[in-house]
């Protein structure tokens, strides 16, 4: 047993001890910015017998496509990320680190690319986006209000509600790897992005590419592979109305088609024969309106296809 008095100054001592400090977390690492490497398209890949392990990645984005409005990329993510963003909008990427994203019409000059890694490091490599010379008509005449009837509205809602959500699906499609085709060749008779300004007042632009062949039921084939997200029979505006969805929140839409020959749900390829050309729905004549989306971003055909030939 310890002498009496000497547990009293023990006891004493201690608590006048003043407690620690409390330590501040140290602060989180400062974003390096990496310009992203643009790199050629890479030609089809073949199956071999014998496939050698992928070496690991560098800690940059690589990327081939379009930096313009209206236009795209496909690329890889930097080795090691975990989560990757294309301004505000988060990127999907595979197994491999393979994306897909895009541009709005009226895409700023200036976006991001970030990707934070799993060692607490982030990779910013910031793009450069070319502006549109878009057709625009300035027309000396009052817009027409755009307000829709009671009537129209309750027809027309569920088909907008029905095209949103057939636009969120995902389908685990490949297409957006791909070279797209024209779905069909004839004469372009409405462009992306053209757009009408009333006496200042600027109208909705075009927001996909018309095309002409000048007779209802010519054939129109899918322009990559995908799988059918919502084929229409008899909308308001659209008519006979498929979307398509290529994966990686791109999609396709078909406009005023005279006939469908895929149903929801179905898988289509690269050339198959998915439709014909029409008229329905509220157009003047028969033509195909082909119109691409990613997400939220309206895109131009034309810079994925290339030149009709």
């Amino acid at each position: 047993m310890k002498p009496a008095g000497v547990a009293p100054l023990f006891i004493f001592a201690t608590a006048c001890v003043p407690a620690a400090e409390p330590q501040a977390p140290p602060p989180p690492p400062a974003a390096q910015v990496v310009q992203p490497v643009r790199t050629a398209p890479a030609p089809p890949s073949t199956p071999t017998p014998t496939p050698t392990p992928a070496p690991s990645r560098p800690a940059v984005f690589t990327f081939a496509g379009e930096l313009e409005q209206g236009g795209w990329i496909r690329g890889v993510v930097p080795g090691g990320t975990s989560e990757a963003m294309l301004g505000d909008e988060k990127l999907s990427f595979d197994a491999d680190g393979r994306f897909f994203a895009a541009f709005d019409r009226d895409s700023p000059r200036a976006v991001t690319l970030t990707a934070r890694l799993a060692d607490g490091r982030t990779i910013e490599s910031p793009l450069t986006i070319a502006p549109r010379d878009w057709e625009i008509e300035h027309v000396n005449v009052a817009r027409r209000p755009g307000s829709s009837s009671a009537a129209f509205m309750r027809r027309r809602q569920p088909e907008l509600d029905a095209i949103w959500n057939a636009r969120l699906k995902e389908t685990g499609a490949g297409g957006w790897r791909q070279d797209f085709i024209w779905p069909v060749t004839g004469r372009i008779s409405g462009r992306f992005g053209s757009q009408r300004i009333y006496r200042g007042e600027p109208g909705s632009y075009h927001s996909g590419i018309d095309i002409s062949t000048g007779v209802s039921g010519t054939p129109y084939v899918a322009p990559a592979d995908g799988v059918v997200v919502l084929a229409a029979d008899d909308f308001s505006l659209e008519g006979k109305l498929l979307i398509i969805d290529h994966g990686q929140g791109l999609n396709s839409a078909f406009l005023h088609s005279s006939q469908l020959y895929v149903r929801e749900g179905e898988r289509v390829r690269q050339g198959q024969h998915i439709g014909d050309i029409g008229s329905s729905g509220r157009a003047t004549g028969p033509h195909l309106h082909w119109s691409l989306k990613w997400r939220n971003a309206r895109l131009d055909p034309l810079l994925f296809t290339g030149p009709m030939r």
